[in-house]
């Protein structure tokens, strides 16, 4: 009997050590348990930890900042991890979590904002102002704020002086060019529309119809209502004399895109896009740049890696888009290519402007312009890659926001790119074009 009570007695005393020592150790984990939630830190006991900063690094957990991207390509991907295990390095208590959601990047982020669960730090792909403007911590007074470029601050600044983003890099989208083609045919980047026309024609007769002036696809129907959306600025937007109130206002008269949607077609039935456009991929484009059989693509080389794939002695060179109405100076469309915004209701705000900050640092910043090969959205910063030297010669040409961006209601850049296509395929006019144009943005404006 005197064994059996001291077997129990000893049995509890086990018990009893062990629930002390839990309750020594709950909330101290180096490691939260719970994976939900990007932007609260979970303690052992399941429950969140409000507070940011002293409280839970004093208690041993690290915070962790989740950062969605558009950036898509993987080595750039990497070159963004690696700037983020530089930032842990010198914050050890805080971690940051990658996300690169591709093409579903922009239903993910419109799903979270309904929700009004964004990440801590996010990409806001062209839409600072206009999309995004609410969800957003205004970054006014960080340090590198005042040192966003002349073209780019207006873009991402409200009318109340508030700074949406960092913008790590600037979309600056012109032409870009076969350089080497240019060379061989004595032709200078044009500046006037008619201008590119006429290096069109030299191109496709010199060559016996052997190079296509221009690429685009209609499978990648992007590719069509890119340069309508470039070339809708040039017509309405940049002339000292425009339409953009009319188009903000409603009052647009939609015939007048009749004449744009007619260069276009008049482009194809001269031969001088490619006769496969409505076949042909836009993963087809880099081999045959590299090939010379293209001279002309609009909008930023982005392909270019892929080209020297194919042929590492490729010369790619870029311009701005040429003008379209007389007196009128060429231009970039663009603004935002990737940036870093801080959700303003996030509960590790300080973790995430600081974050931003690191980024922001010239050293960083010239890594990022170095491997994007796009301007740096901060003044001052050195880059050497084969198109620095014409981001600096073109420094001060004009930088228009998107068309669509601004001027079109959501869900007109679908209208515009698919009867673009229809347009080259023969089933639709450029007055019908034009029709369908005013429908779509009429009904449009009334969701």
């Amino acid at each position: 009997m005197r064994k059996t009570w001291l077997s129990v007695l000893a049995m509890v005393l086990i018990v009893s050590l062990v629930l002390m020592g839990c309750s020594q150790r709950s909330g101290g984990s180096s490691e939260p348990t719970s994976n939900a939630g990007s932007n609260a830190s979970a303690g052992n006991d399941g429950t969140e930890n409000a507070d940011t900063g002293g409280d839970t690094a004093a208690s041993g957990e690290k915070i962790r900042l989740t950062v969605y991207s558009t950036i898509g390509e993987l080595k750039n991907q990497d070159m963004m991890k690696s700037i983020a295990a530089d930032f842990t390095k010198e914050n050890p208590n805080i971690q940051v979590e990658f996300q690169f959601p591709g093409a579903e990047y922009e239903n993910i982020l419109k799903v979270k904002m309904a929700a009004n669960d964004l990440p801590d730090v996010f990409d806001t792909h062209g839409w600072a102002v206009i999309r995004y403007g609410n969800y957003l911590a205004d970054l006014k007074d960080e340090p590198w704020a005042g040192n966003l470029t002349d073209t780019i601050k207006p873009v991402v600044t409200d009318k109340d002086g508030k700074v949406e983003a960092l913008v790590l890099s600037e979309a600056k989208d012109g032409i870009s060019y076969n350089a080497e083609i240019l060379e061989q045919y004595g032709i200078q980047p044009p500046t006037t529309f008619e201008e590119l026309m006429a290096a069109a024609e030299k191109i496709k007769t010199d060559s016996n119809g052997q190079i296509t002036p221009f690429f685009m696809s209609g499978i990648d129907n992007g590719m069509i209502g890119g340069f309508l959306d470039l070339y809708a600025t040039s017509m309405y937007i940049s002339p000292a004399s425009n339409q953009g109130d009319q188009l903000l206002d409603g009052s647009f008269d939609w015939k007048n895109w009749t004449p744009l949607a007619q260069k276009l077609l008049d482009m194809q039935k001269k031969g001088y896009i490619n006769k496969d456009v409505l076949t042909a991929k836009y993963t087809d484009m880099p081999q045959r740049f590299a090939q010379g059989k293209v001279a002309f693509v609009y909008g930023a080389p982005s392909f270019a890696d892929e080209v020297y794939k194919v042929n590492p002695k490729a010369k790619i060179g870029i311009m701005p888009l040429t003008t379209m109405v007389d007196g009128d100076t060429p231009t970039f469309s663009g603004g935002e290519r990737y940036t870093m915004g801080a959700w303003k209701d996030g509960k590790h705000l300080e973790e995430s402007k600081k974050l931003i900050a690191f980024f922001a640092k010239p050293e960083n910043m010239s890594k990022i312009a170095n491997a994007t090969k796009l301007p740096p959205g901060l003044k001052d910063i050195p880059s050497q890659h084969e198109f620095s030297e014409y981001y600096e010669k073109f420094k001060d040409i004009r930088v228009f926001p998107y068309f669509d961006r601004v001027y079109l209601p959501n869900g007109m850049w679908d209208v515009m790119c698919k009867t673009g296509t229809a347009l080259v395929a023969g089933q639709t006019s450029p007055e019908q074009f034009s029709d369908k144009m005013k429908q779509e943005y009429e009904r449009l404006r009334k969701q």
